[in-house]
Parts: structure tokens; sequence; C-alpha cells
């Protein structure tokens, strides 16, 4: 999905081919973020230049910069529930459309239970095993 600050009504709408966002102000996560590293390929391959904002770590940080129009977003389809209540507009990036097939989401200043930890690990081991079987990797 890609959000912009609300008040621009010409992007108001369901989807937005990649190419679109040829000339923007992105507002990314730092390079060291998996789902980054997807949406600079994706740009990379839709030929899109894009001028780089301010780099963050956090969902709710993207959406409070794009909010105060220093950019706009590109964030996973999770982050809607986030963006309710907020001063932006949504919609699906498509052209292509862009998947992320798995993608563990959790805090690095805490622990895992050990029970979490092994479902963890036993997701990843089935998901490589299936994509592997599947002739995806």
């Amino acid at each position: 999905m890609v959000i912009r600050p609300d008040k621009n009504a010409a992007f108001d709408r369901v989807s937005t081919r990649w190419s679109e966002l040829n000339g923007q102000t992105l507002i990314a996560l730092t390079a060291n973020y998996p789902h980054q590293q997807l949406i600079d390929k994706q740009l990379a391959k839709s030929g899109v230049a894009w001028q780089r904002g301010q780099s963050v770590n956090l969902l709710d940080t993207h959406i409070g910069l794009v909010e105060a129009n220093e950019g706009i977003a590109i964030i996973p389809s999770l982050g809607l529930p986030a963006c309710r209540n907020r001063k932006v507009t949504m919609s699906e990036l498509v052209e292509p459309v862009v998947t992320l097939e798995f993608y563990e989401i959790r805090n690095r200043g805490k622990k895992l239970p050990a029970e979490a930890a092994e479902f963890s690990a036993f997701l990843k081991m089935y998901i490589a095993r299936w994509a592997g079987e599947a002739g995806v990797l």
C-alpha cells in the first residue's frame, strides 16, 4: 500500500501503479529491513526515480511523517488498521502487485517465549521446504 497526506485529493483512489511514484519523496525504512529491500528492488524494476525522505524504524513514525506532509510511504497492508483515524489516504500498489511471503514482526528487545521461538523456527523451516518443493526457490 502507498499512503499519502489526505489533503492531496488528486491521489485519493483505490489503486496506484508503481510507476506513478516517480519523483515522489519517499519516507523509507532503514536499509536493513527486508521489507525496504523489497520496496527498493521494485522501485528500481519499475524505473521509478524517487527522493529519499527520512528513514525510520516504526510504522507509526511512517504514518506520522506522511500525515505531517513530509512525503509518502509504502507500507504493508497489515498496517492499514494503524492508518485509521489518521489524516492519510491509502491505495493499493499495482502493476505489479508485490507480496511479502513471510515476515516475522517482533520486539527485538524482548526474548520470545520458548513455545513462540519453537513455532517460529518450525514455520520458517516449513515455508522453506514448501517453497523448495513447489519450485518457488
